[in-house]
């Protein structure tokens, strides 16, 4: 008489999977996307113990490779909120992730470059020596410095005056550096704040179509802060209007109007521009501020 077969033993049961669905999902973007700010809030202390709230109940998502412009009055915390992103200032409420990280390790990790108004050029060292700065203050070797710059000053067109000094520089041109330095380590998010302001008109416009060009060959998520709206419309994918302060988010105007590489100056005069120039001043001034039909359109508003 044969011996009974054992049985084979069940499989042990699956645990579940506790990363998937939402909660996957919402630690994917909250690592995917370039900058998500919830309830932020900055309170100044005033004159007399009094207290000035620049910024109030900011909720901001900007996804990765994206271009976001913020526009509002003078005073209104455009500025104060790219600071806050930089890590540059705290909030005094909310939070304020990049790329999933606190503010505070996104710049320690060099994960954002940052341009300002003024190109903050050091008067005494080179065009190519302003450029490698961020990466000789970050231990770099020379070969990689060399190499960088030299990819640097060929993506802003300035490679015939990597020997000169900002003296010997234009405007733009200066800006163009102040550009090159913030990308210097590759930062997949770029912080600016009024970059061009300084800048003449027909100068600003040419540094406007030459950050485009910039920003498709890098990838990089681009924060703007502008008073300018064709400005914002011209280089956005998403114009956020802010109220007078206390600073709020009241308006969001999505313009898209094509691939940052295929912009060039001609879209100044499409109807899709006008609309989003005429869908921005009102969000930001009302309806009554559109223009009447037969006026000059895509005039600087500021």
């Amino acid at each position: 008489m044969s011996s009974p077969t054992p049985s084979t033993p069940a499989p042990e049961p699956t645990p579940p999977d506790t990363t998937s669905g939402a909660t996957a999902t919402a630690v994917a973007d909250a690592t995917t996307e370039a900058v998500v700010a919830r309830g932020v809030e900055r309170v100044f202390a005033g004159a007399k113990g009094a207290e000035v709230v620049a910024l109030t109940g900011i909720e901001l998502t900007v996804h990765a490779g994206e271009f976001v412009s913020l526009i509002g009055p003078s005073g209104c915390g455009k500025s104060t909120l790219l600071r806050l992103i930089a890590d540059l200032d705290e909030p005094t409420a909310g939070e304020i992730r990049v790329f999933g990280r606190t503010a505070k390790q996104a710049r320690i990790d060099q994960s954002y470059g940052i341009a300002f108004q003024q190109a903050g050029l050091l008067p005494w060292r080179s065009v190519a020596a302003n450029i490698e700065l961020p990466l000789q203050l970050h231990g770099a070797d020379a070969a990689t410095r060399r190499a960088r710059v030299a990819e640097l000053l060929d993506l802003v067109g300035l490679a015939d005056f990597a020997k000169h000094y900002p003296d010997q520089l234009s405007g733009g041109m200066q800006q163009r550096v102040a550009i090159a330095r913030s990308l210097a380590e590759q930062p997949r998010l770029l912080l600016m704040d009024e970059p061009f302001g300084a800048l003449d008109e027909m100068t600003r416009e040419r540094m406007q179509t030459e950050l485009l060009r910039i920003r498709a060959e890098t990838g990089a998520a681009v924060v703007f802060v502008t008073h300018s709206i064709p400005e914002a419309v011209y280089l956005s994918d998403r114009v956020v209007v802010m109220s007078p302060r206390p600073g709020r988010i009241t308006d969001e105007i999505d313009v898209r109007l094509g691939d940052a590489a295929d912009r060039g100056e001609d879209l100044r005069e499409d109807a899709a521009f006008f609309a989003g120039v005429t869908a921005v001043r009102e969000a930001l001034h009302g309806a009554e501020s559109a223009p009447a039909a037969g006026a000059a359109r895509g005039v600087d508003v500021r």
